[in-house]
């Protein structure tokens, strides 16, 4: 009895000992994620302060009259509203050669990211010493915004799609290829090590033993840049790479008198993209499921 007595009172003891560590544990972390989400207010609320300082309006000054632009376009809008089907088929070729920008540079960097995810794939590169440098190579091609590209180019090449086409592309290159690579980590190496021992190469490796796995979800991940990449091919056009985006850019610069083409198209760009949203979500969708 005392034996048992003795065990049941370590045992307690024990218990104790390792709730009163967790509970310690648990207030240790509560006061870190405190002290975290502290610091990340002040961090939030000193770069507001420090933005709002340099800009030129003031931002609570400007926030009343945030209103008055949309307000001012719908306005002229609707008074020619008439006028707005000739002026959506005025432009509906600008929005066309947008949507042309976009399909290229996802079709370009796509094929960039996919030989660039094969190469800085573990298990499956070609040269595994170089892994790391493919890598770093994605990084910094998605890490430089599409704008600096497209400035750069510009200044280069002169304004047009070609600009805009190029740095999409290269953009596009770099987030594909991280996003391929960590699909093809996943694939079976089975099929490889087959080809491997009937003596393929690595493109016959690659073409026959990866591809067919990994296809589904790397055309979902294409489709969805390329819904992306409408979007990105439009803001370029504000800085001179052609397209619908410059057309806008110069509708809304006129200011009064050429709202109603700004409205125009607002709404030529603004159905476009859901249409390809919509468009591309679908066939996301039966990729995924596999029908």
């Amino acid at each position: 009895m005392t034996d048992a007595a003795y065990a049941s009172g370590k045992a307690s003891e024990t218990v104790d000992r390792v709730e009163t560590a967790y509970m310690a544990q648990v207030r240790r972390r509560r006061l870190y994620g405190g002290l975290t989400l502290m610091i990340f207010a002040l961090l939030m609320v000193s770069g507001f302060n420090v933005a709002d300082a340099r800009n030129a309006g003031g931002f609570w000054d400007g926030l009343q009259n945030i209103g008055d632009y949309p307000a001012d376009v719908l306005s002229e809008a609707w008074q020619k509203r008439a006028d707005l089907p000739g002026l959506m088929a005025r432009y509906f070729p600008a929005l066309i050669e947008t949507v042309n920008i976009a399909a290229v540079s996802t079709l370009v960097g796509a094929g960039f990211g996919l030989v660039l995810s094969l190469l800085s794939t573990r298990g499956l590169a070609r040269w595994p010493r170089l892994i790391a440098l493919f890598r770093r190579l994605m990084d910094i091609m998605r890490a430089v915004p599409e704008i600096v590209i497209a400035l750069v180019l510009i200044f280069v090449l002169g304004g047009g799609p070609v600009p805009a086409m190029i740095a999409i592309a290269i953009h596009t290159a770099g987030a594909l290829g991280k996003m391929f690579s960590e699909v093809a980590e996943n694939a079976d190496l089975k099929a490889v090590e087959g080809l491997a021992s009937a003596g393929a190469t690595w493109t016959q490796r690659m073409w026959l033993g990866v591809l067919p796995q990994v296809a589904p979800n790397f055309v979902s991940y294409a489709l969805l840049r390329f819904e992306i990449n409408i979007r990105a091919s439009a803001i370029l056009g504000f800085v001179g790479a052609g397209g619908i985006g410059y057309e806008l850019r110069n509708a809304m610069a006129w200011g009064p008198g050429r709202f109603d083409e700004a409205a125009a198209i607002f709404v030529l760009l603004f159905g476009t993209i859901v249409f390809f949203d919509q468009l591309s979500s679908r066939y996301r969708n039966r990729l995924s499921e596999g029908s």
